[in-house]
C-alpha cells in the first residue's frame, strides 16, 4: 500500500479521536504499537490537531491577555515538539532504506519526506474542518458555495500532495534520490542562543 494512503486514515484517525473531547487538554491515547510508523503518524497528528485548536483560541478578541501568554507559550512548544518529531520520522526513514544502493546520479529533494508528511497532516486537519463548514445548516448558500469550493481545492492539493509523496518515497527505495535528516537549528528555543534570553544572565 503507498504510504499517502496508509497515513491518511491514521491522521483522520486522531482527529476523531480529539474531537470525541473536543478540548485541548485531552490526553492522547495512541492506539498503534510504540515506535511504529503509525504511531509516530498518529503522534504528529495530534500534535497537530491540538495546536489547530490552540491557534483558534489564541485570535478569541475578547481573550484575556494572560491566557493569550500562556497559550502562546504553549504553541511555541507544539512547534518544537512538531520539529523533534519530523526528524524523528524522517531517521525512521533514513533507517529503513539505510541498506538501499543510491545511484550514482542520485539526487536529493528539495524537501524531505517527513516535512511532506508534515503538510499532509495539515492537509488532513484543513479537509476535516472544511468538510464540517460544508455540512453546516446555518448558513446562506454563498457561504455554502464558497466552501464548497474551498473543499474541493484541498481535495485536489490532498491528491497532489499524496502522488508526490509516494514518487519520492519510490525514487528513495530505487536509489534514484537520497535522503539527509536536516536538523531545524532553531535558535530561539535556545537559551544560547536566543540574545533574549542569554542576555538577562
Amino acid at each position: 500500500m503507498k504510504l499517502s494512503v496508509s497515513a491518511f486514515p491514521v491522521f483522520n484517525r486522531a482527529i476523531d479521536d480529539y474531537h470525541v473531547y473536543d478540548h485541548v487538554d485531552t490526553p492522547i491515547q495512541n492506539p498503534y504499537p510504540f515506535q511504529s510508523l503509525e504511531y509516530y503518524l498518529y503522534l504528529k497528528n495530534w500534535i497537530d490537531t491540538v495546536q489547530w485548536h490552540l491557534e483558534d483560541i489564541i485570535r478569541d478578541p475578547q481573550i484575556d491577555a494572560a491566557k493569550a501568554l500562556e497559550i502562546k507559550r504553549r504553541i511555541d512548544k507544539s512547534n518544537q515538539d512538531r520539529t523533534d518529531l519530523v526528524e524523528l520520522i524522517d531517521s525512521y526513514f533514513l533507517d529503513q532504506y539505510k541498506s538501499v544502493n543510491v545511484q550514482p546520479n542520485a539526487t536529493i529533494n528539495t524537501e524531505s519526506l517527513a516535512w511532506a508528511i508534515d503538510r499532509l497532516s495539515i492537509l488532513a486537519l484543513k479537509i476535516n474542518h472544511m468538510q464540517s463548514e460544508v455540512d453546516r445548516k446555518d448558513v446562506d448558500p454563498a457561504h455554502h458555495e464558497s466552501v464548497v469550493k474551498k473543499l474541493n481545492i484541498l481535495l485536489e492539493q490532498k491528491q497532489d500532495l499524496s502522488s508526490a509523496i509516494d514518487q519520492l518515497l519510490d525514487d528513495i527505495a530505487a536509489g534514484r534520490k537520497y535522503m539527509k535528516v536536516y536538523k531545524q537549528m532553531k535558535m530561539y528555543n535556545d537559551p544560547s542562543l536566543n540574545p533574549v534570553l542569554y542576555g538577562k544572565k
